[in-house]
């Protein structure tokens, strides 16, 4: 019996500990450093259509993800849209470059914990690219959306 319930604690713990935020509910608050050292939060973005964007340097899908954002960010920042891409990357120096080269023009943070970040632990992150899609009111409307799919739902939620 003690071995059970012991077992049972594990699985509820680490079911716990990577428990993804569900669409319809709000978003985890984050703060973090971008890449001039000013703190970040997604607070601030209150009143926006956010895409919150885990990724990082190393990683060639969100590597190939980036001009889809780009073309995004141009297309509708000037409408009420923002990304807030946090990475986790455990190098400024990659990360900052992987920014530069990228062409990423938008909100980057970092806290360099790489998997052991606080934000992706709040949003059970564990595969990345992950990409939270977020209403005006802070609400998560859609998760890893990407593509034309993407740029559908934020033109719908710029409008309302």
């Amino acid at each position: 019996m003690k071995i059970t319930m012991s077992a049972l604690w594990v699985t509820l713990m680490i079911g716990t500990a990577s428990a993804q935020p569900r669409i319809g509910e709000p978003a985890p608050g984050l703060s973090l450093p971008s890449t001039d050292s000013r703190i970040i939060s997604l607070s601030d973005l209150a009143g926006k259509v956010v895409v919150l964007d885990f990724w990082a340097s190393w990683c060639g899908p969100c590597r190939l993800n980036n001009p889809h954002l780009a073309m995004l960010y141009k297309r509708y920042h000037d409408r009420g849209f923002e990304i807030l891409s946090v990475s986790l990357d455990t190098s400024d120096k990659d990360w900052k470059s992987a920014v530069s080269q990228d062409k990423m023009n938008w909100l980057q943070v970092n806290d360099n914990k790489g998997w052991n970040a606080s934000s992706a632990a709040a949003y059970g992150v564990d595969a990345i690219p992950a990409l939270y899609l977020i209403d005006k009111k802070g609400i998560i409307k859609e998760i890893n959306l990407v593509g034309w799919r993407l740029e559908a739902e934020v033109k719908s939620l710029l409008k309302k």
